[in-house]
């Protein structure tokens, strides 16, 4: 965390004050409406007030990122008694709701690197829990970056259908809205799209998210990625060509 270097003016500032303020801006308007100036007027002070905590808003936005990823548990992560996979979608499904309650969050973790003491804990555990399935260092690796990539691509996609207003609404209001605005779609020129609209109005749903996630970490398995060392399936030509019956 960033260095408290003198108190606040009349002792009512503080990091822990100002990121208070910039998560309540995260929470209401997204990472765009987390500013300097913004963060000031919500804890009442000038905006070089805040400067004597936090050089720049960059410094707030990662220490930001740090307090939400510090809000999630991880200890379930390391608990063996649970199978690895359990692990991993016990977290899954917990980041996700998370990040749904703050939809600006997201898109907050995507804009820069997580780099601090909070990610580094996670991108650790989540390598120990590969190496609990199985899988050599590198293949830990690169399945945490694919499980990482896969968990934060799929709720930024749900969560930029939500507005920066509080907490989504419940899931059958909002596949209820999606299914709406399938009805609009010609199925005369979509139809597979018109025959699937259900299932697609359901993307935004629990039960899709563990689906996909379910599939990714099949893949993930030691004996699926030993089956496939060079990244593609032994059955695919290089030349593109469909795979001979």
């Amino acid at each position: 965390m960033s260095q408290r270097r003198r108190p606040g003016p009349k002792g009512t500032l503080s990091d822990q004050t100002i990121l208070d303020a910039a998560q309540n801006l995260l929470s209401s308007g997204g990472a765009g409406a987390v500013t300097i100036r913004g963060i000031a007027a919500q804890v009442g002070v000038a905006p070089n007030a805040v400067y004597t905590y936090f050089p720049d808003k960059a410094a707030v936005l990662r220490e930001l990122v740090e307090r939400l990823l510090g809000e999630v548990d991880l200890d379930g992560l390391t608990d063996r008694t649970h199978a690895w996979r359990h692990r991993l979608q016990s977290l899954a499904v917990e980041f996700r709701t998370h990040l749904l309650s703050h939809p600006g969050a997201v898109n907050l973790l995507l804009s820069g690197p997580m780099d601090g003491p909070n990610a580094w804990a996670l991108g650790e555990r989540l390598l120990g829990v590969f190496a609990d399935a199985g899988l050599e260092p590198d293949d830990a690796a690169r399945a945490s970056h694919l499980f990482t990539t896969y968990v934060l691509g799929s709720i930024a996609l749900e969560a930029a259908e939500l507005e920066h207003s509080g907490p989504p609404p419940p899931e059958a209001e909002r596949v209820a809205a999606r299914l709406v605005g399938f009805a609009a779609v010609p199925s005369d020129r979509y139809p597979r799209a018109a025959a699937t609209a259900t299932t697609m109005a359901r993307y935004i749903t629990t039960e899709q998210f563990t689906w996909g996630l379910t599939r990714v970490l099949d893949g993930l398995s030691a004996q699926g990625s030993a089956s496939h060392p060079d990244g593609f399936a032994t059955d695919q030509p290089a030349t593109g060509q469909p795979p001979k019956p």
